[in-house]
């Protein structure tokens, strides 16, 4: 797919399933499951050439790899630190910090896991957009970096995080230039 002159189009995709993805569990650094490895191996065909970057996480490379990306690492692209929580189920997490849970699901500005806020993540992801230039970039990244770019190209406030689902392998499509993002549908 040609991309007209000026303008960046960006193919985000989530990693594929880890454990933590199986769990419902806040991630570190693990690697991917055997059926997130042979869906990334079988996705490859539908993502195509361009410059490729990924988030530092295993998860990542590995996804990038299954895809046959030689992918950057690009730290902009990192998991939501999720501090404490990290490791942790969700069901654990509202068992033991009911209310904490509640706040990061319902403030976007909080981090009670002393981790990283919603808000943060966002403007994280922000700021990395600003940097793309014209031509096509692939990103293999994590689901909350996802919604975060998604948030960010439509102008929506933080707290549409929550509102923006986005499953292992998910490829969303973002077109822009000057600094204004489109959320894209390809063909």
């Amino acid at each position: 797919m040609t991309t007209p002159s000026g303008v960046a189009r960006l193919l985000l995709v989530c990693h594929a399933s880890t454990r933590a993805t199986a769990r419902a569990a806040f991630p570190g650094d693990e690697p991917l499951d055997g059926n997130g490895l042979r869906r990334a191996r079988a996705a490859a065909p539908r993502i195509g050439p361009g410059r490729a970057v990924r988030g530092t996480e295993l998860r990542c490379a590995q996804t990038a790899e299954a895809l046959g990306l030689r992918a950057v690492p690009e730290p902009l692209l990192a998991d939501c630190d999720y501090g404490r929580w990290r490791g942790m189920t969700l069901a654990e997490v509202e068992a033991a910090e009911p209310e904490g849970l509640e706040a990061w699901l319902t403030d976007p500005a909080a981090a009670p896991h002393d981790g990283e806020p919603i808000t943060g993540l966002v403007g994280r992801v922000a700021d990395w957009l600003a940097t793309l230039g014209p031509g096509r970039t692939v990103a293999v990244t994590h689901a909350p970096v996802v919604r975060a770019a998604v948030v960010h190209a439509l102008g929506a406030p933080a707290r549409a995080f929550w509102r923006v689902d986005v499953a292992p392998l998910a490829p969303v499509t973002l077109t822009g230039r000057g600094g204004r993002w489109r959320l894209s549908y390809p063909a």
